[in-house]
């Protein structure tokens, strides 16, 4: 048990951090706790065998563990062609805008959406976003390529970003 010192002094210090990543990989906050505390729990029994920092370590493990997961998102909700009438409240568009992003990187393949979580929303350099998915640099420059352009090509993200509402 010596060996594993240290764990609840970076679980405390760091899991916000780490359950922000979660967040920005999954879309949903239920999912996100689940995914952190299955990364913690898959690290915890590795704990002994890190060497340096943990939290690139623990940060692979989260972003691994998501691209391979095997559950599915139940959803209550199904798509409509036409959404109905409603007024929207002074002060939503913040709140639009978001929902416009995050809906379009929900659209992202697994592993593009990791890299773009890695590299631009926690601001990690090619080798460590790399590093974090155990890939190679090149395959996290040609993610993040074909990420942003699918997300170029997202109209409704377009118009958001780009101010042509």
């Amino acid at each position: 048990m010596a060996e594993r010192g240290g764990f609840d002094d970076f679980v405390a210090g760091r899991s916000a951090a780490l359950l922000r990543t979660a967040y920005l990989l999954t879309g949903d906050h239920a999912l996100a706790e689940d995914l952190l505390q299955a990364a913690l729990a898959k690290s915890w029994f590795a704990w002994g065998r890190i060497t340096g920092p943990p939290e690139p370590y623990v940060r692979r493990v989260i972003a691994t563990t998501y691209t391979t997961w095997w559950r599915r998102r139940w959803r209550s909700e199904y798509p409509t062609g036409e959404l109905p009438e409603r007024a929207a409240a002074a002060g939503t568009d913040a709140v639009d805008d978001r929902d416009v992003l995050w809906r379009a990187l929900g659209s992202l393949p697994r592993r593009q959406r990791a890299v773009v979580v890695l590299r631009y929303y926690e601001d990690l350099s090619e080798a460590e976003t790399a590093a974090a998915l155990g890939i190679s640099r090149g395959t996290v420059k040609s993610q993040a390529a074909k990420a942003l352009a699918t997300l170029r090509r997202d109209g409704d993200l377009t118009r958001t970003m780009g101010g042509g509402r």
